[in-house]
């Protein structure tokens, strides 16, 4: 009984470090749910697999009955010549207004959905980090972002010490 109470609290530590935010970066205050939802643009983001090779990508947010936020991820496959979808599930880490959100697209498996950094005016643009410096994304809701924006983004981005030189543009065309 004490080996698997000791798994059972080793495997929640594990699955919930996925779900925490790199030393020294904090989740922004303030953050309106209801506001955020809706399409977003990939503008930019530090590389990984899930989606390597993906063009055009967005993010849908839709309120799901339980309370959650229903996520549509959204890709063109260039070497394929299709789309790629891909839908998932968030829930709020914390109060719902610190922008923290666990978000799951396979079963009971969650990552660290971060929100950074907000266009609190105007909700119009937004950069998230996972659980460690190894994911990034500058959001939009426009396929392109001001150059100017894009540009402070990436200034904080270096600041909260994310490999910017590394980050990928996403072909919005």
């Amino acid at each position: 009984m004490k080996i698997v109470f000791y798994a059972f609290v080793l495997i929640s530590a594990i699955l919930s470090g996925c779900t925490g935010i790199p030393n020294g970066v904090k989740g922004i205050d303030g953050f309106e749910i209801n506001r955020y939802l809706g399409t977003w643009y990939e503008v930019a983001r530090l590389d990984h697999r899930f989606e390597r090779g993906l063009t055009k990508i967005s993010a849908t947010y839709t309120l799901r009955p339980d309370g959650g936020v229903k996520v549509i991820n959204k890709g063109w496959n260039q070497a394929d010549g299709r789309w790629e979808q891909a839908e998932g599930k968030a829930y709020f880490v914390g109060q719902p207004g610190n922008g923290r959100l666990k978000v799951s697209f396979f079963g009971p498996f969650y990552g660290g959905y971060n929100i950074i950094e907000l266009d609190k005016k105007d909700y119009a643009y937004s950069m998230i980090a996972g659980p460690d410096r190894s994911y990034l994304w500058i959001l939009s809701r426009n396929p392109q972002l001001p150059e100017k924006t894009l540009e402070a983004l990436i200034k904080k981005a270096i600041q909260l010490g994310f490999a910017t030189d590394k980050l990928i543009f996403v072909n919005q065309d």
